[in-house]
């Protein structure tokens, strides 16, 4: 394993600099990845993704599956694999970055993982102070310090990261299940109990 700066196992690219508003297409146009479509958990919500009309759009600015979009700024700086639920190539717009994995060191699903984590935030955290809107600069994002295991590692991390979140989920689901029984059950026995004093009370 090694542990290395971020600029040294992949690209790192500014998004799409818009000169005006960005027109919704009428017909065809380019998908476009904004700030608002990236979930602060570091989810891309496909579903709601905009075409604008923009001719000829840079490549450099198009994702494909396996790359990975950075929140440059808000309250969370995470980020975001491009995975196949967005089956065209999209858009990146600022305040998004761009990021393109070695692929022959990391993949881009472990990448984003990485980012996302406590070692990381922290980074970001201490790069962030004193500016009274958060945002990491691209230098930043370049001197982060990554490590990277060897692919089955990252492998199996994943699916360990994955199974956590799962059962998280499901324990919280399990939580609210729970307390709205022990509520539905306590709102049965109090209508129980004004029924028999109801009961009590009529005359004989």
């Amino acid at each position: 394993m090694i542990t290395t700066e971020l600029s040294r196992v992949c690209s790192i690219l500014t998004g799409f600099t818009a000169r005006g508003r960005l027109e919704p297409a009428l017909h065809g146009g380019v998908l476009a990845l904004q700030l608002r479509d990236i979930a602060p958990d570091g989810t891309i919500m496909s579903a709601g993704l905009t075409r604008i009309q923009l001719d000829d759009a840079p490549d450099r600015y198009l994702v494909r599956t396996g790359d990975v979009v950075f929140r440059s700024r808000g309250e969370r700086n995470t980020a975001a694999v491009v995975g196949e639920s967005i089956a065209e190539p999209a858009l990146v717009v600022l305040p998004l970055m761009i990021l393109r994995p070695n692929t022959q060191l990391l993949s881009g699903a472990y990448l984003a993982w990485a980012i996302n984590q406590e070692p990381a935030q922290r980074h970001f955290e201490v790069a962030a102070q004193g500016t009274s809107l958060r945002m990491v600069s691209r230098a930043s994002l370049a001197e982060l310090k990554i490590s990277v295991p060897d692919f089955d590692t990252q492998r199996r991390i994943l699916q360990i990261s994955a199974l956590a979140e799962r059962e998280q989920a499901l324990a919280q689901q399990l939580t609210l299940k729970r307390h709205e029984l022990i509520h539905r059950v306590l709102v049965e026995r109090a209508q129980a109990h004004i029924s028999i004093s109801g009961m009590e009370r009529l005359p004989k």
